[in-house]
């Protein structure tokens, strides 16, 4: 890594730990799997600022960084459901539809296999029921 991109990594850390403390300074200490359910998605702006624009303004938006990662993590299988159940609330949030999202899930059967595609679409679905349960 250059010099350049190591300094742009770790402004972007201390700036996501202050916006981290400044949104909840109480939580020293509290149980990180819970954190979930206090802030089950992050605001459009958060996302932007995070996954979209940091280190390339010109590059991909959030909506598209998180349909990339949810690529990955399906060819993780289960080892990366804790990960897609988050993911897969971000995108949606991110302006990503049901459809595109299990349309990357699908696409990556040929790289994970099918039991690993199976299990990412099981989580996904899980998810868009909690979200049409949450919809007024």
């Amino acid at each position: 890594m250059t010099d350049a991109f190591n300094q742009i990594f770790k402004q972007m850390m201390e700036q996501g730990q202050k916006m981290a403390q400044a949104f909840t300074p109480g939580l020293e200490g509290v149980d990180v799997k819970a954190f979930e359910k206090l802030f089950p998605a992050m605001p459009k702006e958060m996302l932007e600022a995070f996954f979209g624009k940091t280190f390339n303004p010109e590059g991909l938006d959030a909506r598209t960084r998180f349909l990339v990662t949810i690529g990955a993590l399906t060819v993780q299988g289960p080892l990366g459901e804790p990960q897609m159940r988050v993911t897969v609330k971000n995108a949606l949030a991110a302006g990503a539809t049901k459809r595109e999202i299990a349309e990357v899930i699908w696409q990556m059967s040929m790289f994970g296999g099918v039991p690993a595609m199976q299990k990412a679409l099981e989580t996904a679905q899980a998810v868009f029921a909690e979200t049409e349960e949450k919809a007024p």
